[in-house]
This record gives C-alpha cells, structure tokens and sequence, in this order.
C-alpha cells in the first residue's frame, strides 16, 4: 500500500506541457523554467494542451514518485499562462481542481483565524 505523502505546496506549471516527458524531464522544467527545487516536499503538477491530462511530480525521501491522471471526458480548469511561470496554490484548491473546479471559489467558506474561545 502507498502510504499518503505528506504536502508541504502545491505548484502549478502554467500553460501546456509536453507530458510524453517522465521524471528527468518534468525535473529539469521545474528546475530551469519554474526555478524551484524539485527535490522540496512541494508537488509539482503539468497540464497538456487540451487540458483533460495532467502529471504530478513530487520527491520523496530516496526518490520520486510521478502521478498520471486522464480525463475521459471533460477538462481541468487549468489555469492560463500569465506573466510567471507557475502559480502556487493550497492542497484544497488542488482538490478542487481534480475535481473539476476552478481554484477559485467564490462561494466557500474561508478559513478562520479566530483563535478566542467565549
């Protein structure tokens, strides 16, 4: 069994990537196209142009761990290319995307930070 790996970030590669790239290759973008280190506890997810795939690249502890999602229907809403590379976003909103949704909702509950009991 696959014991849950802990998410430190979640970091989103912008615009489409060529997902016939493996573990090498998604390394190497996040290196010198994101600027991040891919060996951090952050995960590191990619999109294809037509937005129904996606790859999730995340180190753990003596090596990586690559995870490959295919849509049978429908699409990510992925969000586009702007003036950076990537856009970091929380384990929710990375949920919210897997499950079809935008990363931003409007409608949830926002978190508290309230820390005073009455």
């Amino acid at each position: 069994m696959i014991k849950q790996i802990s998410i430190e970030k979640v970091h989103l590669a912008l615009g489409a990537t060529d997902l016939r790239k493996s573990i090498d290759g998604l390394a190497l973008i996040v290196e010198h196209v994101l600027k991040m280190d891919p060996f951090s506890t952050h995960l590191f997810a990619f999109c294809n142009k037509r937005q129904n795939l996606i790859k999730i690249l995340v180190w753990d502890n003596n090596g990586f761990w690559i995870h490959y999602k295919r849509l049978e229907s429908g699409y990510f809403k992925w969000p586009q290319k702007g003036s950076s590379a990537s856009v970091s976003i929380s384990e929710r909103q990375f949920r919210w995307l897997l499950d079809g949704l935008d990363i931003d909702q409007d409608k949830a509950h926002k978190p508290s930070y309230e820390r005073v009991l009455i």
